[in-house]
């Protein structure tokens, strides 16, 4: 019963936002066409009753010339002062084209109306929209808060109880020598687990105070990849994944911090090895040269990455499905810093599906150091030169030391 109480509640306080939302929608709605209505209603009686009152002008005006036999020093003040008239053939009427100007200048009130009631609509509406989409990110993130801390919960309670079991047992007992490496080879592990979840934490942490890559250094990516694989396979092996380099045969120049990429790259894997069945972790780690870019994959053969939570993966602290319910390990934060740290590189990193046709693919992207690659140009133009120079040397004193023998 307590535990579906706060469902209860969160569902509660959703829908009186909604409902909120949908009244003052209704009310503004409702309120900008009535005052539409309102305003249509009152230019139009204001019109009638000038073009009625300019009648009554006409009228009287005509009344004042017949009873004064058409004095025409008397129209014409009586034109003088009611520029509206006008006379014609000895008749008052209304001026054209003043009633034509003055019908005129009321159309347009309507017009500025007809559009301002749905501007003010619009308006309303608009910012309405902003604060049910900040609403709505506020509340996923304390939802992702929350999934945080019991992820975080999760992965540092289980290691411990393990470590705890584990001890108490070989305090207890008598091991032989093969159960004692048994037992500490899972506490190694375990330690690691901790030292994983404890590092992203951390370097969570960090990256909120200032970005991982302080140490941007020109690396061969061809020759940093290989010492971190080969530093990360026995722990893949160790997990029951295989783990595989397929590198090329150039010189892969770039700037990184490589305490940095060790941390995306390790994230990666325990990535792949993660989503993985255990009898398809396989993961390739490919290396494709470019002429402006550089980029590395991390092939898997796991569950797949749906479309709609590519770009979701990515965020922190997102988890896909539910806390209660999920088998993967994990805070959330993995992918995070991945992208964090290589955009902080002037890289990106993407996910796509596995072009073997299961799995997923995660591919980061690099620029090539320029610098590093007309260096090497150079150098090879002044070996070249140099060789060029050596040869026209030795082509030169041949001759001469013949010369010299014969």
């Amino acid at each position: 019963m307590r535990s579906g109480r706060p469902r209860r509640l969160r569902w509660s306080r959703r829908a009186s936002t909604r409902l909120a939302f949908t009244v003052i929608t209704v009310f503004v709605v409702a309120q900008a066409v009535w005052w539409v209505v309102f305003q249509r209603s009152y230019v139009a009686e204001m019109s009638e009753a000038r073009m009625s009152a300019w009648q009554a002008d006409a009228g009287l005006a005509q009344s004042v010339l017949d009873g004064a036999d058409g004095d025409a020093a008397l129209a014409a003040s009586l034109l003088a002062s009611h520029p509206h008239l006008t006379l014609d053939a000895g008749r008052f009427t209304v001026n054209a084209a003043t009633r034509e100007a003055f019908l005129e200048r009321q159309r347009g009130y309507l017009r500025m109306f007809a559009w301002e009631g749905p501007f003010f609509v619009l308006v309303i509406l608009s910012m309405l929209t902003l604060i049910g989409r900040s609403l709505r990110e506020e509340r996923e993130l304390k939802r992702s808060h929350q999934n945080f801390l019991s992820a975080v919960t999760h992965e540092f309670k289980t290691p411990l109880a393990t470590l705890r079991l584990l001890v108490e047992t070989a305090q207890l007992r008598d091991l032989d020598a093969g159960k004692r490496r048994e037992y500490l080879d899972r506490m190694a592990g375990e330690v690691d687990r901790l030292e994983r979840t404890s590092e992203q934490v951390l370097a969570a942490a960090r990256l909120e105070q200032a970005p991982l890559t302080a140490g941007m250094e020109p690396r061969d990516l061809r020759e940093a990849v290989a010492r971190l694989v080969a530093a990360s396979r026995p722990g893949m092996e160790a997990r029951g994944a295989t783990l595989r380099l397929e590198s090329c045969d150039e010189p892969l120049p770039v700037s990184l911090d490589e305490d940095a990429f060790a941390l995306v790259l390790s994230n990666l894997l325990d990535n792949a090895a993660k989503y993985s069945p255990e009898d398809r972790r396989e993961i390739v780690v490919r290396l494709s040269p470019g002429t402006d870019v550089i980029a590395m994959h991390v092939d898997d053969r796991g569950f797949g990455v749906d479309a709609s939570e590519r770009e979701k993966i990515f965020e922190r602290f997102h988890r896909s499905g539910d806390e209660s319910t999920r088998r993967a390990t994990g805070t959330g934060l993995g992918l995070h810093l991945v992208r964090s740290t290589i955009e902080a590189m002037n890289g990106w990193v993407r996910v796509e599906p596995n072009p073997a046709g299961i799995g997923s693919r995660f591919t980061v992207t690099l620029p090539r150091r320029v610098a590093a690659d007309h260096g090497l140009a150079a150098a090879a133009r002044r070996g070249g030169r140099a060789a060029a120079a050596s040869e026209a040397a030795g082509a030169e004193a041949g001759p001469r030391g013949e010369g010299a023998a014969s």
